[in-house]
């Protein structure tokens, strides 16, 4: 008696390896060190916003606290979270409940 094994591949869900893998959301918070100068600089150069949108993110973060810079998959959340902190910004990652 013979067996044989199937060659098939299971099949992908998409919409199920994004829930395990999360979408989340850069958050830059408020502080009393960088000016906002700079932290438009910042925008501009790690998320390639320009000269307008690094500004409204910049006068958000200033005057809410706040701003969510960016929303996706978790892993690219978290590198763009240790750029900022690089560039001595405070940000955070938090789950993306809308996605």
């Amino acid at each position: 008696m013979t067996t044989t094994l199937s060659a098939t591949q299971p099949q992908h869900d998409t919409h199920t390896e994004l829930a395990l893998a999360g979408v989340c959301r850069v958050v830059v918070l408020n502080d009393p060190v960088n000016l906002m100068s700079y932290v438009v600089l910042v925008f501009k150069k790690v998320f390639g916003f320009d000269e307008q949108t690094a500004r409204k993110h910049m006068l958000e973060v200033h005057e809410l606290g706040r701003s969510v810079v960016w929303s996706g998959l978790r892993e690219k959340a978290e590198a763009y979270a240790f750029t900022l902190h690089e560039w001595h910004l405070t940000a955070i990652i938090e789950p993306d409940e809308k996605n």
